[in-house]
């Protein structure tokens, strides 16, 4: 018997090892090129099933007749408004579009405009939303940026490039009749919006942003268009937002007189500046003001940490909201009976709405968003780490480490490089990137290079222009030289990754630090600085090169080209994906293209993941889904070691 079963295994063996190959691959979405990619198995699908299936749920806005919660979550492809009646009541879906939608009510009757692209373009359009039909407002050609809303309702106010596609004019409107759409101030540039209307509807803060260190702001006159500065502009100082309080007051954040910006009032007519909170150190990031002007909240960033405070503007007094998870907050707002609504995400939340109470600071959350059946619990929060790079300046970052218990030993490593590069890598939900630390025990280092915002102004221009922006590649040396010391790493598998900004960053790195990366993927990438400045849209170009360098300049360009990716391609050695959105307006698809093709042209690998319904970054998730589980099989095969 026993000679029968061996014989019966021996047999069996194979046709199990043939079965297994036999199994389907997992379907491709229509609208994904996957370019020298291998078909996703089944097998991989299942196993991260779970992780694929969380939701978030940020806060919108407060409807001013029903008093319910507007919210932005996602039950179908992508990411829908929905209402929530009250705490921990159902999500009732109001918009049903292809696309992903925002939205904001406007006080008084509630009439709730929306804004929408189609795929990824960001050219986007304002409509009115009502029974779930969309009307719109806009010409549905230029791209449309809705900033301002007058405290009564009546007036919405908005930046679009229909004139020529370039510059950003100044437009206000009743939505509620398109009729009364009318410029109110052309202008030359792509950074101007309207930042808020006075309390007579007669008048206009305008912000126009020159670079993350400098925004000039204006008086404009709605009934003759005349335009004056407010301040000096000569001076390099960013504001933030600004708004009217019901006594006339306005308040801004300024980095005047400051490395951080902070939170005051300044006088339309001379320009001063006057702080009105304790802050000295760390950026405040959002405020709003009550409708009756007793209280404002705002939100410190205080090294990546979100901290919520509500300052009485009579007497300077500062009350911190201690009840709220520690991680990011984003959306404040104040609704007209004094709630506080914000979003909240951290390693355990997974971006969830809230409300504060103003008298009592209590916190109450109003949605528990899915997480596929898992436990968020369980999921672990970051360490703060922070390392002095070549030239002594402190760079730090985020490390997330798997369970020690669960995967003892020096565990594998992929770093995460942030886009921007005026961004800021802040602790928050992973999502699908918790199956590698739960799951497979992937440490994930998440850095904040030199030119990161939350840093204060002279740490976010350390990078400027071609000729300072190989020091912040420098700092992942840095960084490395931390990780690959630490006894719980293991430093012969550590890769790259980024999106954007840090895409660049993810082919940089992975030509200088090559020898110490096992694979590279980057996201939505610059590969030739050159080519991205010439082919980036035309309404963002001068902006960006503000940031890295103007190609039109002969030596700056010559720069550029020595300091970008693709001049050093035959550098990179190690294995390549790279991602891109065919619609992108930012990176255009034709720098992947580019990097592909060089890495090819060399006989290396490189696989190459286009979705053809996305912009910059995937915004559906049936394509962010298949990202990831092609990402895994790179991971799989080039930094873990298993075919």
């Amino acid at each position: 018997m026993r000679h029968l079963l061996l014989a019966l295994t021996a047999l069996t063996l194979p046709a199990l090892a043939q079965a297994q190959e036999a199994r389907p691959a997992a379907p491709k979405p229509a609208a994904l090129e996957a370019d020298g990619i291998p078909p996703v198995p089944m097998d991989l699908v299942e196993a991260t099933r779970p992780y694929m299936e969380f939701r978030t749920a940020g806060f919108v806005d407060w409807d001013p007749v029903t008093r319910s919660m507007l919210v932005a979550t996602r039950f179908g492809n992508v990411s829908q408004l929905h209402t929530v009646k009250g705490p921990g009541m159902a999500r009732r879906q109001i918009s049903f579009e292809p696309e992903p939608l925002r939205g904001t009510y406007l006080p008084g009757d509630g009439t709730l405009v929306v804004t929408k692209d189609i795929g990824g373009n960001e050219f986007f359009q304002l409509y009115t939303l009502k029974n779930g039909k969309l009307n719109l407002l806009t010409d549905g050609k230029s791209r449309n940026s809705l900033s301002a809303v007058s405290k009564d309702g009546k007036w919405i106010g908005y930046s679009s490039t229909r004139r020529n596609g370039a510059d950003s004019d100044l437009y206000v409107m009743d939505p509620r009749d398109p009729s009364t759409n009318r410029m109110v101030k052309e202008v030359k540039g792509g950074g101007w919006a309207i930042a808020s209307f006075a309390p007579s509807n007669g008048a206009v803060v305008v912000a126009n942003y020159v670079s993350v260190t400098k925004t000039d702001l204006y008086w404009l006159d709605l009934a003759n268009g005349a335009m004056t500065a407010i301040g000096n502009h000569k001076k390099s100082i960013a504001y933030g937002g600004a708004q009217f309080a019901p006594d006339g007051a306005l308040w801004v954040t300024s980095d005047e007189g400051s490395d951080f910006q902070r939170l005051g009032t300044l006088d339309p007519k001379t320009g001063k500046f006057t702080p009105r909170i304790p802050e000295k150190k760390w950026d405040v990031e959002s405020f709003d003001i009550a409708e009756d002007g007793s209280f404002i909240a705002y939100t410190v960033n205080e090294a990546g940490v979100s901290k919520l405070r509500l300052l009485d503007p009579r007497t300077g007094a500062v009350r911190d909201v201690t009840g709220l998870p520690q991680g990011t907050i984003g959306g404040v707002e104040i609704a007209p009976w004094g709630a506080v609504g914000l979003t909240v995400s951290s390693a355990k939340v997974p971006a969830d709405a809230f409300s504060v109470d103003p008298q009592s600071l209590a916190v109450t959350r109003w949605t528990e968003s899915e997480t596929g059946g898992l436990d968020p619990a369980v999921n672990v929060e970051p360490e703060f780490v922070e390392v002095k790079s070549f030239d002594g300046e402190p760079v730090s970052g985020f490390l997330y480490r798997p369970d020690p218990a669960k995967f003892p030993g020096k565990r594998p490593l992929i770093v995460n490089i942030h886009g921007g590069p005026e961004g800021q890598s802040t602790p928050g939900f992973r999502g699908r990137t918790n199956y590698l630390l739960n799951e497979l025990g992937v440490a994930v280092f998440y850095p904040n290079v030199r030119g990161s915002t939350g840093f204060g102004k002279r740490f976010v221009s350390l990078d400027n222009g071609p000729f300072l922006r190989e020091n912040s590649v420098k700092d992942i040396g840095a960084f490395l030289d931390r990780l690959e010391a630490d006894p719980a790493i293991d430093k012969d598998r550590i890769a790259v990754q980024g999106g954007s900004y840090g895409g660049y960053m993810c082919y940089a790195t992975a030509i200088r630090y090559g020898g110490r990366f096992k694979a590279a993927d980057c996201i939505v990438a610059i590969s030739n600085f050159v080519t991205f400045l010439e082919n980036t849209q035309s309404y963002r170009r001068d902006l960006r090169r503000v940031e890295y360098g103007d190609e039109r300049d002969p030596k700056q360009r010559a720069k550029l080209m020595e300091i970008s990716p693709l001049t050093q391609i035959d550098k990179l050695s190690i294995p390549l994906l790279v991602v891109t959105g065919a619609n992108d307006p930012r990176v255009p698809k034709s720098e992947a293209d580019q990097a592909v093709a060089a890495v090819r042209a060399k006989g290396r690998t490189a696989w190459h993941l286009v979705g053809m319904n996305e912009g910059h970054g995937f915004a559906k998730k049936e394509n962010a889904d298949y990202q990831f589980w092609t990402e895994l099989m790179f991971w799989k095969a080039n930094l873990l070691g298993e075919k």
